[in-house]
């Protein structure tokens, strides 16, 4: 990937959730690659990938950000225009999980909601607010993170999952409704990674002496790094990939090419039972 520097050059990307994890590692890959780069989170230390960027030579700015508030995504977007003079990429990456997997029955509509709000409507807001600058450039990327668990269940809590289904069929929807406009729309789904979202993962496994057991159920038999993914996220904002629209792209060592398996039928009759005693 070194031999990459300066492919995006002249270019400027928005990435949100870019403080840390896969949103950071892109930030810092498109800017290494030449892109201008506005980072966006809600997360205050969305400065340090600013200084980090800018102390290598690069152009970035920052803005506090909530990706499902539809007058923060056009606060990035015009941020990105007026600060670089136009908008060649969107990386509608920040996302929450709703909290820990609990009993399928057990969520209330209130996580479903916010879940929603932020991993699904963002993204919209994301296409429908981005789309039109690109265009006016000429053309450009825009990428969305989903994940393995919007593709089958298994993967992760059920609002999450299927907010990211709904993320995996939005690019495809959008892809087809900007036709011909020369903007690509594309997915990358993540498996087992460490970010801040599943930092509690790693640090029960890490205690338990179990480190060796993450990402156990992939061909590759571990899990994978942020800017394994990042350095994909590359690839399909580039002209590298001026041919990949449309997709939901798996960077998740080989685990979804099967069907791990797991014995989940005692937990679901005992939420079953449960939901059954409520009045």
């Amino acid at each position: 990937m070194e031999t990459l520097d300066g492919m995006m050059a002249g270019k400027v990307a928005v990435v949100t959730g870019a403080a840390s994890g896969i949103g950071r590692a892109t930030a810092l890959r498109l800017a290494k690659a030449g892109a201008a780069v506005v980072a966006c989170d809600r997360d205050e230390k969305v400065a340090t990938v600013i200084d980090t960027i800018t102390a290598a030579g690069g152009q970035a700015a920052a803005i506090a950000m909530d990706a499902g508030a539809e007058a923060d995504v056009v606060a990035a977007v015009a941020l990105a225009c007026e600060r670089f003079g136009g908008l060649d990429g969107y990386f509608a990456n920040a996302g929450i999980t709703g909290g820990p997997a609990i009993g399928y029955f057990d969520s209330t509509p209130e996580v479903w909601a916010e879940v929603l709000r932020v991993n699904l409507i963002g993204p919209f807001l994301a296409v429908k607010h981005a789309a039109p600058e690109i265009i006016r450039r000429g053309g450009g990327s825009i990428l969305v993170t989903a994940s393995v668990a919007g593709m089958r269940a298994g993967a992760g809590p059920a609002p999450y999952s299927a907010s990211k289904a709904g993320v995996i069929n939005l690019v495809q929807t959008a892809a087809q409704a900007l036709a011909a406009t020369g903007v690509r729309v594309n997915a990358l789904c993540p498996g087992l990674i460490e970010t801040g979202m599943t930092r509690r993962i790693y640090e029960q496994a890490r205690a338990a002496g179990l480190e060796g057991q993450l990402g156990i159920r992939n061909p590759l038999r571990r899990g994978g790094e942020p800017d394994e993914v990042a350095r994909v996220a590359l690839f399909l904002f580039s002209d590298l990939a001026s041919y990949v629209n449309g997709q939901a792209l798996p960077v998740d060592g080989g685990l979804s090419s099967s069907h791990p398996y797991s014995d989940r039928s005692n937990e679901a009759r005992t939420a079953l039972a449960a939901a059954a005693r409520q009045p």
